[in-house]
């Protein structure tokens, strides 16, 4: 269970992990010591997975987002495995999905061009039989987070 302090010190966080610990223990409200404690705490217990620098997608030429729902008539361990194995080694890969529903697995990949996309489409049905493969293209990032809502978190 998580208190108010635990809570503020991950919104923090979320939005800006270079913060200095006195910082975030002036804006939370606990002396340096003790909410350092609590960062580690939060880190052992998982909550905090890893501390990371955002990237300019379009700064490095990977401004294109391309969604790919695919669908698969084989429903076995092994096929996922394979999948699962490929879809690690694609560094354009940035989120897997198994789904519900309509399509098994929704990808979400960055890139520069339709011309890469065809590239990285090529070298996934290389390695994993598919059924049916669908590319959606982003025409407009509306919006996009890596913050959590904290709003569900049971409080102390």
């Amino acid at each position: 269970m998580l208190d108010e302090h635990d809570i503020k010190i991950l919104r923090l966080l979320q939005r800006d992990a270079t913060l200095p610990v006195a910082e975030i223990a002036d804006k939370v409200g606990l002396s340096s010591t003790p909410c350092w404690r609590r960062i580690q705490k939060l880190e052992a217990a998982g909550i905090v997975r890893r501390r990371v620098a955002l990237l300019d997608r379009n700064a490095l030429n990977a401004g294109v987002t391309v969604f790919v729902a695919i669908r698969t008539n084989q429903h076995n361990a092994q096929w996922l495995a394979k999948f699962a194995r490929a879809v690690i080694d694609f560094p354009e890969v940035v989120d897997c999905y198994r789904m519900s529903g309509e399509i098994d697995y929704l990808l979400r990949l960055v890139l520069p061009d339709i011309a890469a996309y065809d590239a990285f489409y090529k070298r996934l049905i290389a390695k994993v039989d598919l059924s049916d493969v669908t590319s959606m293209f982003a025409m407009e990032e509306i919006k996009s987070t890596t913050e959590l809502p904290l709003s569900f978190v049971t409080h102390k």
